[in-house]
């Protein structure tokens, strides 16, 4: 069964089409990956499925019902959320702070029963808290929850984000170059990290990577986007193999020497 689908997404900025025509099957618990390379659009549809954009065309349904032209917020209390190429934690809360935004999507108490105190208000928060430490133990960041965000060592940042976004109890996450930046041993430890996030929590996992290694051994169906437009799709193994990807990696020429460019395009990125 498909938790997400797109069918004939368009985006335009002006005359720029940013996502073009794209329609893509996402099915429940799954890890599928879209890549291509820079400019391709790829953060663009993330956008659109979050709410960030509005689409100018085509449709998004989640768990078959439509999401498009939903605020960001709804979006998320259904059941979505995202990390960003770019660590976008906030930085002067501590990690714990951070946890307990990301789980305010499914707090129930108003405003009135914050500032009273109430029975219900504390209740809330003791669980909230209690959540929110559970989730710190389990991306490996027993210990700091009083740490300030911003001190965190950068690996230990990119795990705090996936904590944030995982309080929103998400059914579907995107995660936007989970491992940018990391040295072989923090990539490793984050691939296992993502199919566990599969494999331990039933979360269906829509990831943007540049590390083609990590792609070909977590995917199990990849998405193609060059110009935003989709140029392939299939098994790890078919893409590849594909023309029309090594060309948009490796350039035309490329294409013609297939075999000899599959080890450069499984380096490129």
């Amino acid at each position: 069964m498909s938790l997400l689908t797109t069918t004939h997404v368009t985006k335009r900025f002006g005359g720029l089409v940013a996502v073009n025509d794209l329609s893509i099957e996402i099915p429940e618990k799954s890890i599928i990956s879209i890549i291509g390379p820079n400019g391709a659009g790829k953060t663009t549809f993330f956008n659109c499925i979050t709410g960030f954009y509005q689409v100018d065309e085509g449709d998004i349904l989640f768990n078959g019902q439509s999401i498009s032209g939903l605020p960001t917020n709804r979006i998320a209390e259904l059941g979505i959320s995202r990390t960003y190429q770019n660590i976008r934690l906030f930085s002067n809360m501590t990690a714990i702070e951070n946890i307990l935004v990301g789980q305010h999507p499914h707090l129930k108490t108003f405003w009135a029963e914050a500032i009273f105190r109430t029975p219900a208000f504390l209740r809330e928060e003791r669980e909230a808290l209690q959540e929110a430490k559970r989730l710190l133990n389990y991306v490996g960041l027993s210990g700091l929850g009083d740490q300030v965000a911003k001190n965190l060592p950068y690996g230990a940042q990119r795990r705090l984000e996936i904590a944030r976004a995982l309080g929103n109890k998400p059914k579907l996450l995107l995660l936007d170059e989970p491992t940018a930046g990391m040295n072989p041993n923090e990539t490793a430890d984050m691939v296992r990290f993502i199919k566990g996030l599969r494999d331990d929590l039933g979360i269906t996992v829509l990831m943007i990577e540049h590390d083609m290694r990590v792609v070909m051994s977590i995917s199990e169906h990849i998405y193609v986007l060059d110009f935003g437009t989709l140029i392939a799709e299939g098994a790890p193994q078919e893409i590849q193999r594909n023309p029309r990807v090594i060309e948009a990696y490796l350039g035309r020429g490329a294409a013609s020497g297939l075999e000899q460019s599959n080890d450069a395009v499984a380096s490129t990125l």
